[in-house]
């Protein structure tokens, strides 16, 4: 049985690993989404400061990992979004373990975030992804996520990243 959790700076070591193994996973399907530079360590600490970084785990073994905030960054301001900027759920940093993908952990993570806005009283989850990592487009697809406009992150790619929403009310 799995549980997901908030993360602790102790997770650190392993949850950077599992983000490594991932853009290496990635890298070596053609898919320069992630790199040396994201995302960092620095970055899953202020996630876990924040307390907007969780795992799932299966025992006491971190498996993958989602992050979860109220906080818009700036980069998606241009962004046409379907609903107002309010009682909006951003989702980042969405990684699982290469060795157990396919196994629906992605899949019960983003049930998380979906039941934890839902809960909250959330109009709708918004998130971006790689718009080379086809996989990922047709997970949230098949989510019923509508793709919007894309963003760029030119320290990670020159290709654009596409948005999606999901209204949830």
């Amino acid at each position: 049985m799995y549980k997901i959790e908030l993360a602790k700076v102790d997770y650190l070591p392993r949850i950077k690993k599992i983000a490594e193994d991932c853009a290496i996973d990635m890298q070596n399907r053609g898919i320069f989404q992630w790199n040396e530079n994201y995302p960092s360590s620095e970055i899953f600490k202020k996630d876990i400061d924040s307390n907007s970084l969780y795992v799932y785990m299966i025992k006491s073994k971190i498996l993958g990992c989602i992050m979860i905030s109220l906080n818009k960054d700036d980069v998606y301001n241009h962004v046409k979004w379907l609903t107002e900027d309010e009682k909006n759920l951003y989702v980042h940093r969405l990684a699982v373990d290469p060795k157990y993908q396919k196994k629906g952990i992605g899949r019960s993570l983003m049930n998380f975030a979906e039941n934890y806005a839902r809960n909250n009283g959330l109009k709708s989850i918004r998130l971006d992804t790689f718009s080379e990592n086809e996989r990922n487009n047709r997970f949230y697809k098949s989510r019923k996520y509508i793709q919007l406009n894309d963003v760029y992150f030119p320290n990670q790619s020159k290709f654009p990243f596409h948005c999606y929403e999901k209204i949830l009310f």
